[in-house]
């Protein structure tokens, strides 16, 4: 029986850090990273130790490090008392009370800056808000609102006060919002009117109606931002205006101390293979993680302005938005809308005008950006630009290529991460002034972080470019503490493959000579082709090599005699053929492949689309492509696509 994942994807190129970047780096050499490595080898709970030491204001020291009595539900600084608001904001105060912490441009336009000692006295009056409405420390609070200040306001009130936020990406249908509501038993939802999207308005607060005509009897209030200004219903006795609601709120919050392991927040991963899982973070794990990859991988200065650009309904925004930055005294930049409004140079104009230091976005982005050609990104000066980095899936080496040439000129090293909702914060990405980088690699664990790739039995592959489970081997401070509500679900899910003794990703992985890591897609999504295990994600590497293709999604579909064929969704540089077929340039991406990565690699099939279905945060829905390409009907909830009209294309019907 075959155990491992055959590799078919070679990338040679290497880049080192520039030296300049590296002699003004935290981490300047790759014996300085050996250093620290040593040290979290020679005693892992010592060093994590040592750095919640460092790094975190502690209202009460921790005695214990590690708890592993009731692994793997693990628990880290456990009789420390801690709070995650106090650590972003109060602390701050004395040296950069005066500094900007967040830098705001609206999808239309507006701009707004806020300095720590602003966002401080906004968060406290929110806080104190919620107080007056009833919420105490454990109660849980559904957030589902745009990308904008507010929304960082009202996780760290919630943080100030010990409630515990669940937000809600505001691209879900009003079902996916209720259920997250009902499972979290929330007492309070925060919404806005709408907000700002593609040119249109996002209506929220119809959706939030929607959910709650549904049910949600939890719920007992609603507090409504008002961003567009346009008409909606609001209920008596239940909802109440933002701005109304803090006009009397006083700006002094003191911040309610709470146990390292108090919940944090919860935050739900898709439901479409079942109830959506509520993962739990905790407050002084989570918080380590946040501001060590920060200062580690972004190597953050006090002069940067960074550029993360996911929502704060995702993992990357608590993590590397709400939290992170602000945990260093960084400055932060939010954009509210699409990439492409007013055209596809936004992103870039953005960065021009603001003076972004540190840009960080998703491969899915980059690749639709870089679709539409050079003329967008060298219309503007991107000069400021020092670091770049990817997150949300692996990277492709032509889109890396891309990123290093068009937008860091060259000059900018890319830390392209692997890491999770369920993980906290990076786990796999390279120390940018230490480690050199391989386009798509996103190279070695980080100090700290025990990874290994083994096979269906649990044994390390120790041969280099066989591809197997990638795994944890160690429990991490940052790490997801359960599954809300469900117990059994986090232990079979994370745990139970391996009998308890690794975490389990549920990311296929390979190793090359050198020890890098490279991703090789979901373990779900590897294809099996007459007894061979490949990796969707290095064959749709090799089709976006060729100069034609712009972007492919690659899944398996029944095959009678090869067991599965693959399956290739391709989004064209330029227009798509007529009818969505063109049989000389699918035998010519089909001969492609074969000499980039073998014969075995060829696709069977090739469909043509404009796009790919996509939801609004860049997540392509692969189980969507996979229904599509075995010819089932579609029973998928799809009201989080970004253009549902992609569909008959994609089947072939237009």
């Amino acid at each position: 029986m075959t155990t491992t994942i055959d590799s078919i994807l070679h990338e040679h190129r290497l880049f080192v850090p520039p030296q300049a970047f590296a002699a003004a780096a935290r981490i300047k050499s790759r014996a300085e990273l050996a250093a620290l490595q040593h040290q979290a080898d020679q005693d892992h709970e010592a060093f994590w130790a040592g750095l919640a030491q460092q790094e975190i204001t502690w209202q009460r020291p921790f005695q214990s490090i590690l708890d592993s009595s009731r692994a793997p539900h693990y628990a880290w600084f456990k009789d420390g008392l801690l709070n995650v608001s106090y650590n972003c904001l109060d602390r701050h105060l004395p040296e950069r009370g005066e500094k900007t912490a967040i830098v705001f441009e609206g999808e239309q336009g507006d701009v707004q800056r806020l300095t720590y000692a602003e966002l401080h006295r906004e968060v406290c009056r929110f806080a104190n808000t919620l107080k007056r409405l009833g919420i105490t420390s454990g109660d849980r609070v559904v957030i589902y609102l745009p990308m904008i200040p507010e929304a960082v306001i009202a996780m760290q009130a919630c943080a100030r006060i010990g409630a515990i936020h669940s937000v809600v990406f505001g691209g879900f249908s009003a079902d996916s919002l209720r259920d997250r509501i009902e499972d979290a038993g929330a007492r309070m939802l925060i919404t806005a009117d709408g907000g700002h999207r593609g040119g249109k308005i996002v209506e929220l607060k119809a959706a939030a109606d929607k959910a709650l005509a549904k049910g949600c009897p939890s719920i007992e209030s609603v507090l409504v931002y008002r961003r567009t200004g346009h008409e909606i219903a609001m209920q008596d006795g239940r909802d109440v205006w933002w701005h109304e609601a803090i006009a009397k709120a006083t700006a002094q919050c003191p911040p309610e101390w709470v146990g390292s392991e108090h919940p944090l927040f919860l935050l739900y991963t898709s439901g479409s293979t079942g109830k959506p899982k509520g993962i739990q973070h905790s407050s002084g794990g989570y918080l380590l993680g946040a501001i060590t990859t920060m200062k580690w991988v972004f190597d953050i200065r006090d002069d940067d302005l960074f550029w993360c650009t996911a929502d704060v309904g995702w993992i990357t925004g608590h993590t590397y938005v709400a939290y992170g930055p602000l945990a260093v005294g960084a400055t932060l930049l939010m954009y509210e809308g699409a990439p492409t409004v007013p055209d596809a140079g936004r992103f870039w104009d953005i960065c021009a005008r603001h003076k972004v230091s540190i840009f960080y976005t998703a491969p899915t982005a980059i690749r639709a950006l870089m679709k539409l050609g050079d003329a967008f990104p060298t219309a503007h000066d991107l000069s400021s630009l020092r670091l770049l980095g990817t997150v949300g899936e692996p990277i492709n080496p032509e889109a890396w290529m891309w990123y290093h040439r068009v937008i860091g000129h060259e000059r900018c090293p890319i830390v392209d991460t692997w890491w999770q909702t369920e993980t906290g914060c990076h786990m796999l990405a390279p120390i940018p002034g230490a480690v050199a980088t391989k386009p798509g690699s996103c190279t070695l664990p980080l100090p700290g972080i025990v990874a290994d790739v083994v096979d269906e039995q649990g044994n390390s592959i120790t041969m280099p470019d066989q591809g197997g489970h990638l795994v944890i081997k160690k429990p991490w401070p940052s790490m997801l503490r359960t599954i809300w509500g469900d117990d059994a679900r986090y232990v079979s899910t994370y745990w139970g493959k391996f009998d308890g003794k690794y975490y389990l990703a549920g990311d296929s992985a390979r190793r090359d000579a050198d020890g890098y890591f490279w991703i090789m897609g979901r373990a779900d999504d590897v294809i099996k082709v007459s007894g061979h295990r490949l990796g969707t994600m290095e064959i749709e590497s090799a089709l976006v090599a060729h100069p034609r293709v712009a972007e492919a999604a690659v899944v398996g579909r029944p095959h009678d005699i090869k067991g599965e064929a693959i399956f290739a969704y391709v989004v064209l540089r330029g227009s798509r053929p007529v009818g969505g077929v063109d049989e000389a340039l699918t035998r010519e991406l089909r001969d492609w492949v074969g000499e980039q990565i073998g014969a075995i690699a060829k696709p069977d099939d090739i469909r043509y689309a404009d796009n790919l279905p996509k939801t609004r945060s860049g997540k392509i829905m692969r189980r969507l492509l996979r229904t599509l390409a075995s010819g089932q009907a579609i029973t998928q909830d799809t009201s989080t696509l970004e253009n549902e009209g992609i569909l008959l294309q994609l089947q072939g019907k237009a």
